[in-house]
């Protein structure tokens, strides 16, 4: 009964849980020459001193997120850093692109039968980018200057 879950919530019909061993050689952060686990990130063992291998250290990685590292230009607080703008300043600088782009497609989408087609489709037109000025307004606004380090 040693191998039973602890703190493991049991109903009466069902037997207990038993918890599979790991065995260091299973673990991806073992030392191969003396078993013991790796400290996290660390490129040797703590106790013998053996380096750590090469193919143990990427095992650990997911074989899919490599190819997804160019997502992170898209997060927000890299766009943050990158612009150097405010999170306030950012959504208005993001909102303005939006018009600008609802701007464009409002003639792709529509198509003109009619001079008030036309006009109707030049009126949404001015619209948009009147929000999108707005927003960009904003933007300039809401933005914090950082001191100059000397």
């Amino acid at each position: 009964m040693s191998e039973v879950a602890h703190n493991e919530t049991q109903e009466f019909w069902r037997p207990p849980v038993a918890q599979p061993e790991p065995s260091p050689a299973s673990l991806a952060g073992a030392c191969n020459s003396c078993g013991s686990e790796f400290m996290v990130g660390a490129r040797f063992c703590h106790v013998c001193g053996a380096s750590r291998s090469p193919n143990a250290s990427s095992s650990t990685q997911h074989g899919w997120m490599p190819s997804w590292e160019f997502l992170k230009v898209l997060e927000f607080q890299s766009i943050k850093g990158w612009l150097h703008l405010s999170t306030a300043s950012l959504v208005a600088f993001l909102m303005g692109l939006g018009c600008l782009l609802a701007a464009v497609l409002v003639g792709l989408v529509y198509s003109v039968q009619s001079i008030a087609d036309f006009q109707a489709i030049q009126l949404w037109r001015v619209e948009w980018l009147l929000a999108a000025v707005a927003a960009f307004v904003a933007a300039i606004l809401l933005r914090r200057d950082e001191p100059a380090e000397k």
